[in-house]
């Protein structure tokens, strides 16, 4: 069975806890008033053949649901080992989110050298907001990432469609990195 790391990092109350929770179908924190994440929460979240080739038929993913607090900085080290991914989730009707956003992207993907396709990036509107913002300005190196726009009252499958197809294609750089490591040994 493949095993990948998934990080959801950004700024404090941008959703990342609320999506987390969706994709693994936890009810954990459902209903209630907003709590931030101390540190980080790890959800496991499994799917049935979601590579298209026989060799493991399922995949599980470990979704790292990092706090938007800048106190853990010193942790992010820790938490960044071995990943495969990550998802940075901001809330595009704020300003401040949108600069933050340039921060995470260098810290969890540059630095990790992580390719942008490892990379998602998710404009999450929260329930009652206007969602006006589908045409968002990104700074340089952000616009070069696959963007969706998340609203989970309005499109909760359309979200969920979005996230397997980034899943697969973690998936598949996995089974890639793999194969050329089989490679290597055999030659």
């Amino acid at each position: 069975m493949l095993k990948a790391k998934i990080l959801f990092v950004g700024p404090s109350e941008s959703g990342k806890s609320v999506l987390a929770n969706f994709l693994s179908e936890s009810t954990e924190g459902i209903g209630g008033s907003y709590v931030p994440t101390q540190g980080v929460r790890i959800l496991e979240y499994e799917k049935p053949s979601m590579n298209g080739n026989s060799k493991g038929a399922k995949c599980r993913f470990e979704l790292w649901d990092c706090s938007g607090d800048q106190k853990f900085e010193t942790c992010w080290p820790a938490v960044m080992k071995d990943s495969h991914g990550v998802v940075i989730v901001f809330n595009p009707e704020l300003p401040s989110h949108l600069k933050e956003i340039e921060m995470w992207y260098s810290c969890f993907v540059q630095q990790q050298q992580l390719l942008d396709s490892q990379c998602l990036l998710i404009a999450h509107h929260k329930p009652g907001s206007s969602g006006d913002t589908e045409n968002l300005s990104l700074a340089s190196p952000l616009n070069k990432l696959k963007l969706i726009y998340s609203s989970l009252e309005e499109d909760p499958e359309d979200v969920r469609m979005e996230f397997v197809k980034y899943f697969k294609s973690i998936i598949n750089l996995l089974n890639e990195s793999r194969d050329r490591e089989e490679m290597s040994i055999i030659t």
